[in-house]
This record gives C-alpha cells, structure tokens and sequence, in this order.
C-alpha cells in the first residue's frame, strides 16, 4: 500500500546485524517471583468470564495521537540519529504523533504495572501493547483486549499462514503478530571452543559441561528455559505432565546449586556474553545473531522453543483507530521488511522477503528471519497452561532458580 522510501531506506540499512538486543532490559526496580506468579494468574472479575473487553469513545479522529508500549530495541533504529525510520514515515504519511514507550521489559512485571487498573475498568494510558502469545491470551481470556476493526486494517491480510490461527485468537480478532523468535543456545564461539574444544553448542551436555561451570546464564522466561530443558529430557514441552516438569525442576535446580549457572536473567545475558563474562547461554535468537560472526546461535538437536509477540489494544484505549492503522502500517511488506532488517526475529508479513531483496538480499535469504519448513520442524511451542498449571509451574520454578 505504502510507497517505498529511500531516505528510511538508507537509514535501516545502516543498523542491520545491530549489536544491540530488544531483550536487553534496563536496569529498573523488578518485582519479586511472588508478585510475578501473582500476575500471570491474575483474574479479571466479571470480564474474564465474558471475554468482551470495555470500549471507551474513540478520539483517534480529532486528537491524532497513538500511545505504543513495546519491548526495548524492538523496532528499526538509526544508531547514529536515534530516529526511529518507519515510525517517522508513519506519522509523516498519517499525521499521528506517536509516543513509542519501551516499557515492556518482562511480561509478569508489565502486567503487573496495570493489572490494577486494567481489573478496575480503567484506562491504561496506552493504546497498542506488544505481548507475548500467553500473556496475550490472557487478556484476551480477562477481557482485557479489544476486537480489531479489520475494515481499517487492508494488510492484516498479508500475515503468514502459520501465524493466521492460534489457539487463544482463531480469527486473529484480537492481535497480530509483531515478530517471532525461537530460543535456544547461544555462545562465544572462540571462548567455547578454547574451553570445550567444541565448536558448536547444540545439547543441554553441551550446555552444562563442567569446563564452562560459572559461565552459563538461562531466561527468566519459564516458558523458555524449561521448554529446552523438557526437550533435551526427551520430553514433549507441547504436551507434558507433572511428572516430566518435576524431572526438568530438578535437573534445573542440581544445575543452579552447583554453581554450573551463573545467572537466571532476563535483561543482561547478552552484555554477559560481550564481555565474556558468560560463554553459553539459552538466549533468543534475534538477540544472539545480532551480536556478529563472534558469537553463534543454535537451535537444540532436540529443539528450540518458537514464540510470538503479539500487538494488541488495551480495554478502554482512547486511540483505537489510530493504533489499527499503525498496525496496518507495519503490515506493509515493504514496512515490515525495513523492521526485520534490524531485529533480525522471525518477519510475520507475506511479502516482506520479497521486500527485503531490494533491501539486503543476504537478509532476504536468512531462515531465522524467513524461516523454511525444515527449520521451523526443529522447533515447539510450549504448552498452553491453565490459571492452575500456570500458578504451580512458575511457583516451581522461581523456587529452582533461587527466588
């Protein structure tokens, strides 16, 4: 729909294979393991058994503003201007002015920063959000989210087939994806290779060898680190019980215990590794290739964990048409192909590869940004978990990891 732009153009291509991560976190206040299971079990009253989200009056026509909060380093950045390219494009194309907040540093600790006003019937301050599948849901699930007016989204058409239908959202009436990635390992390649003499990292053995004890960091990001730990058990992380989740906590914890893990984390890994304070990693796949030829990334031999991020728009958001014609924006091929030039994630857009030829045609050509089949077999997604299964799993965990 949109036209190309050179200038924004010239710009992405300046910041591809960026060295900076979306998942490196700022350093900000956390909230405790209790608070966190608290929330990613939270209730919604009377919405969550309906499912219907409240609706304020949209003023989209007469105060052209959109308020979107995303993760950190989630979108295309000119490192030299800190403009943000297609962001700019859009408000230029549009004549919404955007207030784009990178405040999504964990899901449980987001949620847990407007569940309050959100269980309240209150409005947020926010009008498009970028979560991940299950937290997704689960606003979905407490009537959190509100229904997308698809006559004014054109390029939602252009999703991927894969992604068209989900388990929380069949009809994608909810969200839309924002980008995919896959976890799995990542490590120094020259500081694994002096310690192991090993030159890829591809079993949790691997992981877990003693000549790198103290050097090894796992995500905070359950669904993560014990979907590759279910896996490397011999376990399906799709579909498992108690009994395999219990067998996975306790090599977890032995691991822990023993000082063979440095740190559970979810915002500072990749600073690890550049320092080369830590030399293997179950990390993100955008994160780690963006990192350069210095360092690899590996999905498992017994697979990696795929997961989405999902844009959607808060119950009570004051700007909700303006948030659909950002997300139709960003489902331009051409749009979404600038983007995944810089996070170098899993592209959601039909279109953006052939996009992405005029752009970098190496990129156009990189399967962890235009996944093949073959490579998407190598992957899982992690079991959908009820309020109950949610609550004792993470309870487990963040006991395993020191919390």
């Amino acid at each position: 729909m949109t036209t190309k732009r050179p200038e924004a153009i010239a710009a992405i291509a300046g910041t591809m294979r960026s060295s900076v991560s979306r998942r490196r976190l700022l350093q900000a206040a956390g909230i405790g393991s209790a608070a966190m299971v608290a929330a990613a079990c939270g209730t919604g009253g009377d919405s969550e058994a309906s499912g219907e989200a409240a609706s304020a009056e949209d003023m989209s026509d007469t105060d052209k503003t959109l308020n979107w909060s995303n993760w950190p380093l989630y979108i295309d950045v000119d490192e030299d201007s800190g403009v943000r390219p297609t962001l700019e494009a859009f408000q230029s194309e549009t004549g919404v002015a955007v207030t784009y907040t990178e405040d999504i540093n964990d899901n449980n600790e987001f949620y847990a920063k407007v569940r309050t006003q959100l269980e309240q019937g209150q409005d947020i301050g926010r009008d498009l959000v970028v979560l991940t599948d299950w937290m997704a849901a689960l606003w979905i699930q407490n009537g959190f989210a509100q229904k997308l007016d698809k006559s004014i989204m054109p390029n939602a058409g252009n999703i991927i087939p894969r992604l068209k239908s989900v388990s929380f959202d069949p009809n994608r009436e909810y969200t839309l994806p924002w980008q995919s990635g896959i976890a799995g390992f990542g490590f120094n390649k020259s500081a694994y290779a002096d310690a192991t003499g090993n030159d890829k990292l591809v079993t949790l053995d691997q992981l877990f060898d003693p000549a790198i004890k103290g050097r090894v960091t796992l995500l905070t990001e359950m669904r993560d680190t014990m979907g590759v730990m279910l896996a490397s058990l011999g376990y399906d992380p799709a579909n498992f019980t108690d009994d395999e989740f219990s067998s996975a906590i306790e090599l977890l914890t032995k691991q822990v215990d023993s000082g063979q893990v440095r740190q559970v984390t979810g915002n500072d890994y990749i600073a690890a590794l550049e320092s080369g304070d830590v030399i293997g990693v179950i990390g993100w796949s955008g994160d780690i290739l963006a990192l350069g030829e210095d360092f690899g990334f590996e999905i498992p031999e017994s697979g990696g964990t795929l997961w989405t991020d999902n844009m959607e728009i808060p119950a009570l958001a004051q700007h909700k048409k303006n948030a659909e014609l950002a997300m139709n924006y960003y489902y331009d091929p051409e749009v979404a192909a600038e983007v995944a030039a810089y996070v170098n994630y899993i592209c959601p857009v039909e279109g953006a590869q052939e996009a992405m030829e005029a752009l970098d045609p190496e990129l156009a050509s990189d399967e962890f940004i235009f996944p093949t089949q073959a490579l998407l077999d190598q992957t899982f997604i992690f079991m959908e978990l009820t309020v109950e299964q949610n609550d004792k799993y993470e309870r487990e965990f963040q006991k395993a990891i020191g919390n």
